[in-house]
């Protein structure tokens, strides 16, 4: 069994359910960290042999980041580095690194998730729907779901569809079906609507 045979599984929970971002809480060294697991888009280079991509995050300072891909045989450091990986989580130095490289990613895997879930830290969440808000080149501050519009061309981009379904499920449910319908957010607190009230204001458009 591949170390991370666990994202395969993640993974494939991941596409029979829609969802283009999971995550995870990990804890190493008494540092707690989040790590977003994200699968590739169509426009994103994607490396040889990857199989998802790791935004991980220091807990206590979220600016402190680290992405790297992996696929289920591990993390793929020959696309970052070594000594970049090894600094980020404050493992020592030693002549068998690659033991202990192996043996971290094998603690790791302890915390990898098989499928999607919705028992988040309100922290874990915020990331995630941050980092969905960004994917979708909005503020990630716009959480704040006023209005729901009809689009001209195309359809939802994956990422509000995401979004949504983490902000607004009972909102979410009553367009999910309807892929040229997306939901516009605010950062403006003040502008935020209930369903009904959404709802009703698309009925009459």
């Amino acid at each position: 069994m591949a170390v991370f045979d666990k994202f395969k599984q993640l993974k494939e929970d991941m596409d029979a359910k829609g969802w283009v971002i999971e995550g995870f809480d990990f804890l190493y060294k008494d540092v707690s960290y989040i790590v977003l697991v994200k699968i590739y888009s169509k426009t994103e280079v994607k490396p040889q042999y990857a199989l998802l991509k790791l935004e991980i995050m220091k807990e206590q300072n979220m600016n402190e980041t680290l992405i790297v891909p992996v696929n289920s045989a591990g993390f793929m450091l020959d696309k970052i580095g070594v000594k970049r990986f090894r600094e980020f989580f404050n493992i020592d130095y030693a002549a068998n690194l690659g033991n202990i490289i192996q043996q971290f990613s094998q603690y790791f895997s302890q915390f990898i998730p098989v499928e999607v879930s919705f028992k988040r830290t309100a922290q874990l969440k915020e990331a995630i729907i941050s980092s969905l808000s960004r994917s979708d080149s909005e503020d990630p501050n716009k959480v704040y779901c006023f209005a729901v519009k009809r689009l001209t061309e195309g359809k939802r981009t994956i990422f509000n569809d995401n979004k949504t379904r983490l902000l607004r499920p009972s909102l979410y449910n009553k367009f999910k079906d309807d892929t040229k319908i997306s939901f516009c957010y605010s950062d403006d607190e003040n502008r935020l609507k209930s369903d009904a009230e959404i709802i009703s204001s698309f009925s009459k458009r």
